[in-house]
């Protein structure tokens, strides 16, 4: 059962350099209990969808519903079941922890009682007890993600949208958050999330919708998309990048596409049909052009693979990054 449904959202932002299509009929569909991620470069469009479905933003056209509430029509609505977490912390540093979620509790109506309990309770879940009393500007960075994401749980929310929530931290708090969402999802939570961290969504989603140009380009799960890439992919790093035009040329003898190769230039990969074969052939005929090698293997296709595959880039133009930000 879908618990958050979109369809054909358009929304264009207007500015002096011209008009930035951010939304052009996007459509997508997440069952409810899973972790929907949604992928794309700078610009994509995916903060924007997010602000439309927890009815910050209006969309220039188009449909939506969260947990069977229409967003345009029913805001309040919504607002009543979901939580949100944006990409930097959102709770006042002047405050304590535990000053923060109570203030929250009492402006969802949950009265002061409740909102000391269920701040008691989100400090415990969160690890973050022994700090809860301590001003949230001495915080560090992982703890003020923990403390913002347990904001936006006070509620009890039965879809959490999380917009790049591990952006700034270091892989030890990243993993954290991570196990942290695992557990919100095994306990019945819906979780939308936007990321530019592959390997989060390879770790998190169940499902994946690769977002570019404001509209879906592929769906489906990690392994699914990996799968459209190709079975293996030959990859060699040279001794001397002077010899990367002809280790090219021999990887796109024996590959199935384009030869992608490192910005340093030393790297070279390919996807191909054999893997082990492949290599084989490969080596022997690097070695008879004289190509030394500093390594050689054979690697199954990553999210990185997909992404470069289906989007063909890293960042959209500052521009469009610019305008959905600031919406």
């Amino acid at each position: 059962m879908a618990i958050i449904e979109a369809h054909d959202l358009r929304k264009t932002y207007h500015s002096r350099s011209g008009d930035v299509h951010a939304l052009a009929g996007l459509s997508l569909t997440v069952p409810e209990g899973t972790v929907k991620g949604l992928l794309g470069p700078n610009g994509a469009g995916k903060t924007t969808t997010v602000k439309v479905l927890n009815t910050l933003l209006r969309p220039d056209s188009g449909t939506a519903s969260v947990a069977g509430v229409d967003v345009l029509h029913d805001p309040e609505g919504v607002r009543r079941v979901i939580g949100a977490s944006g990409q930097y912390a959102a709770v006042d540093e002047h405050l304590t922890g535990r000053e923060n979620l109570e203030m929250v509790g009492r402006l969802y109506h949950l009265g002061g009682s409740r909102s000391r309990e269920r701040a008691k309770q989100l400090l415990e879940q969160f690890d973050l007890t022994g700090a809860g009393d301590r001003p949230v500007k001495g915080f560090s960075g992982g703890m003020r993600r923990r403390i913002d994401l347990a904001c936006a749980l006070v509620n009890n929310p039965q879809i959490l949208f999380l917009d790049e929530p591990t952006t700034g931290l270091d892989p030890r708090s990243r993993l954290g958050l991570w196990e942290v969402i695992k557990d919100l999802v095994a306990q019945g939570t819906t979780v939308l999330l936007t990321t530019q961290y592959l390997e989060e969504a390879d770790y998190l989603a169940d499902d994946i919708s690769v977002i570019d140009h404001g509209t879906v380009i592929a769906e489906g799960t990690a392994d699914e998309l990996k799968a459209q890439v190709g079975g293996h992919r030959v990859v060699v790093t040279l001794v001397d990048s002077a010899d990367a035009d002809a280790a090219r040329a021999v990887l796109q003898r024996h590959g199935t596409d384009d030869v992608q190769q490192d910005t340093g230039g030393r790297t070279l990969s390919v996807p191909v049909t054999e893997g082990p074969g492949a290599l084989q052939h490969v080596l022997a005929d690097l070695a008879s052009a004289d190509v030394r090698l500093h390594d050689a293997g054979m690697r199954r296709p990553t999210l990185d693979d997909v992404f470069l595959r289906l989007t063909g880039r890293e960042q959209a133009d500052d521009t469009a990054s610019e305008l959905e930000e600031s919406a």
